[in-house]
């Protein structure tokens, strides 16, 4: 059985159009579960439509975590490997935790490739040496 789409309501066409184009608000829990992982780097994201300077929403796939981040994320299954269409306003937030997130990430990178992990296990100072 082969079914159809009826394009008679053109009206009921440019709704559905209308709200595709303006995307979808995430709840807050929803919404702080993806930047949490758009932190991470697990997100892409871009324009929905960028030849259509009316349309703002994103086109949003939210990847999978690190096994690590998986276990200690709480994330809802129907979030993680989908696509979603964003909002403008929650959309731009999320860019901005993704660019949060590589700096922070990259500072976390910088730091420990300074560490000195034997000095800090093996190196007695002198006011060690001395006590009895």
């Amino acid at each position: 059985m082969k079914q159809s789409i009826k394009l008679t309501d053109i009206g009921s066409l440019k709704n559905e159009l209308r709200k595709y184009k303006a995307g979808k608000k995430l709840d807050i829990a929803q919404f702080n579960q993806v930047a949490r992982l758009a932190w991470l780097g697990k997100l892409v994201i871009q324009p929905l439509d960028p030849a259509d300077p009316e349309c703002k929403a994103w086109l949003v796939f939210v990847d999978h975590p690190d096994e690590l981040a998986g276990h200690v994320l709480n994330l809802d299954a129907d979030l993680v490997g989908q696509m979603h269409i964003i909002d403008a306003q929650q959309g731009e937030a999320l860019i901005k935790a993704l660019e949060l997130g590589v700096k922070e990430r990259a500072a976390l990178y910088q730091d420990l490739d300074q560490r000195d992990f034997y000095f800090q296990n093996f190196y007695q100072g002198s006011e060690e040496k001395n006590e009895p």
